[in-house]
């Protein structure tokens, strides 16, 4: 077995040996890459998955008034108008552009929960698991948002323009073209930092007390349960992580959507846009398209975690860290 360190009934663990005595441990770039690699497939699974429920939630926040009647009813109007089809729009930069974020979002968790724990310490790190956590997820998301962003802005092009462009090679190659880099792709930083980096820091720190007290009320660790039993509680917990993160992310998820549907007007800022924006739309305007939201990130959150775990096991990717409380044995 890897040595492990116990205080207080914390454990800081590595995984048992692989079965084959004689396999290399993965570490360094190594390790890492491969966990880039399980977020960056997981991301791009579940979030390409999810495209219709995405495209409706977009809709819905940037036409409120036509698509008024809640979520099934704006999904038949999209299909009725413009054919099924139109639920995939944006496939492709979606696909894309998760596939790079959560390459940077999870390979980057990782990276950075490790990094912190031997800045600090062991013991540290054991009695403020929790802030490392949030602080390990915002540093990540902050990297994965500079690749995701000129990705989503032609996303939202897409969706909010029917006929903009054919597919992500048009959308990207005229907003660059139109709009420059700046201005056509990182309008939005802004809403997309104070959308995923609260969001990444709820997922992820819900997701790990959530799993931890899962853990704890079934009375097992993770090695003792089953890869079935295990993704069961990947599930579960992905699920209640999701829907804190869509709640706590929804304004911003919202004015995203609004500043990347046209582009602003000549010498007017990003910073006036948002603040005209919110001031318009109000708090209740801010809210709009949650329930279809909190359906797709709750089950997109749920699947990312359990393919996330899935692909790593298969990768030889197990030798991540754990900080949390686990049951006696």
């Amino acid at each position: 077995m890897y040595p492990s360190a116990l205080r207080n009934n914390v454990v800081l663990t590595a995984p048992a040996e692989p079965v084959n005595p004689n396999a290399k441990r993965l570490t360094g770039v190594d390790l890492y890459s491969r966990f880039a690699l399980a977020g960056a497939l997981c991301c791009a699974i579940t979030h390409g998955a999810l495209t219709p429920v995405d495209v409706v939630k977009t809709r819905i926040q940037l036409e409120p008034e036509r698509y008024s009647s809640g979520m099934v009813n704006a999904f038949r109007t999209v299909i009725k108008e413009e054919g099924a089809g139109a639920l995939l729009t944006g496939i492709g930069p979606t696909f894309a552009g998760y596939f790079l974020q959560g390459a940077f979002k999870f390979g980057g968790y990782e990276f950075w929960k490790k990094t912190l724990i031997e800045s600090v310490g062991l013991e540290t790190a054991q009695n403020n698991r929790t802030a490392i956590y949030l602080t390990s997820s915002a540093i990540a998301e902050f990297f994965a948002d500079v690749a995701l962003c000129p990705l989503e802005a032609t996303r939202i092009r897409l969706v909010s323009q029917p006929g903009y462009a054919n597919g992500l090679v048009g959308g990207f190659s005229r907003i660059l073209k139109e709009e420059g880099v700046v201005r056509g792709f990182y309008s939005g930083f802004g809403p997309i930092l104070f959308k995923q980096i609260p969001y990444t820091m709820a997922k992820f720190v819900v997701y790990e007390i959530a799993a931890e007290n899962i853990y704890k009320a079934i009375g097992k660790s993770k090695d003792q349960m089953s890869s079935g039993a295990n993704d069961a509680v990947n599930l579960g917990s992905g699920m209640i992580a999701g829907a804190a993160a869509a709640v706590i992310s929804q304004p911003a998820d919202t004015l995203l959507s609004k500043i990347n549907k046209t582009k602003g007007a000549e010498g007017e800022s990003i910073s006036s846009r948002l603040v005209g924006m919110s001031k318009q739309l109000g708090v209740k305007g801010l809210f709009l398209g949650l329930g279809p939201r909190i359906v797709m990130v709750a089950t997109l959150t749920a699947g990312q975690f359990a393919i996330y775990g899935r692909i790593k096991e298969a990768l030889g990717a197990t030798a991540g860290v754990d900080l949390a409380k686990q049951p006696s044995k």
